[in-house]
């Protein structure tokens, strides 16, 4: 079979997905969740930012990834990842309580991710940012927002869930929360497939060893992040954390995670001036929340041209 063949079939098989009479309803669904996300945060005071695709500095992740960056103009720079560093940099400014953003990310995971159900190299991620908030105060926020989500498209989408065969159960704050070092000792190194399968409602995990900008309690030494994990074996929806601002702090953590700081040189220069504020935020992907919404199997339904790992992007 001939390259060009190869490629007709595989546009047929693009164009056949996006036929689908599910992708209307599944559309209206992430539509509706947008709009109450959007509501929520202008009432909340929390504005949006538009997102950055370019930077020469990005979020490290704590996982492999291929390279992303492009030369420019004689400079390297990185395709987003995420903009953590970014949003942190915006708490500077006074009179800014709060930001948010849709933003696109680009993280070119490893082909094994393929079967996983969940993850997309390239895919939207709401992100946020709070001035001042302590984790817990986060997490209050963030239950607030799902409780607002769920409810707003299980009032406003009826007819779409009714035909993709999804009844949407609102979650009750506040969510339980599971430390990752209690559940590891209990369930073992899958602990986090196993609680998601097992658990009835959305719910947390903390303290979890990562980047170097969450923030870790010097005298228990927990890091004070968390993640929100969805039922029914759907994963990890939300990562977030307060973050780390004192200087050398940060570069401590960097000599332990063994970086290269001349990588985050703009970021480590706030950091060293004493710019950066106490804030604590999170980022959720559009996509796996849609695809929880709507209960589907596998990622790539959730959205209209799936940039699945290991799989050849067609258009």
């Amino acid at each position: 079979m001939t390259k060009g063949i190869e490629q007709v079939i595989e546009l047929d098989g693009i164009v056949a997905h996006i036929s689908k009479p599910e992708r209307r309803d599944i559309l209206a669904v992430q539509s509706a969740a947008l709009k109450s996300i959007h509501d929520f945060m202008w009432r909340r005071g929390v504005l949006q930012m538009m997102p950055i695709m370019l930077s020469s500095v990005t979020d490290p992740l704590n996982h492999p990834v291929s390279d992303s960056s492009i030369e420019y103009a004689g400079q390297r720079l990185q395709m987003t990842k995420s903009m953590i560093l970014h949003k942190q940099i915006a708490m500077v400014p006074q009179g800014i309580m709060g930001v948010y953003i849709v933003s696109p990310n680009v993280r070119l995971e490893m082909p094994d991710l393929k079967m996983s159900g969940r993850h997309l190299f390239e895919f939207s991620q709401v992100d946020i940012e709070l001035k001042g908030a302590t984790a817990a105060e986060f997490m209050k926020f963030m239950e607030e927002l799902y409780v607002h989500v769920f409810s707003f498209v299980k009032k406003e989408c009826v007819v779409e869930l009714e035909r993709l065969g999804r009844t949407i159960s609102v979650p009750r704050a506040p969510f339980k929360i599971y430390d990752s070092v209690s559940l590891r000792k209990t369930l073992g190194d899958d602990f986090e497939r196993i609680a998601s399968e097992t658990e009835p409602a959305p719910f947390w995990i903390t303290d979890h060893y990562r980047e170097f900008y969450d923030k870790q309690d010097p005298v228990t030494k927990k890091h004070i992040n968390y993640d929100i994990f969805y039922p029914e074996g759907f994963g990890e929806g939300l990562s977030g954390a307060e973050r780390e601002t004192d200087y050398d702090r940060i570069i401590e953590k960097m000599h332990e995670r063994k970086m290269d700081q001349t990588k985050f040189a703009p970021f480590l220069e706030v950091a060293r001036k004493g710019l950066l504020r106490p804030s604590a935020g999170g980022g959720f992907g559009v996509e796996r929340l849609v695809r929880y919404l709507t209960g589907r199997k596998h990622i790539r339904d959730a959205t209209f041209f799936p940039r699945v790992p290991g799989e050849p992007v067609i258009i």
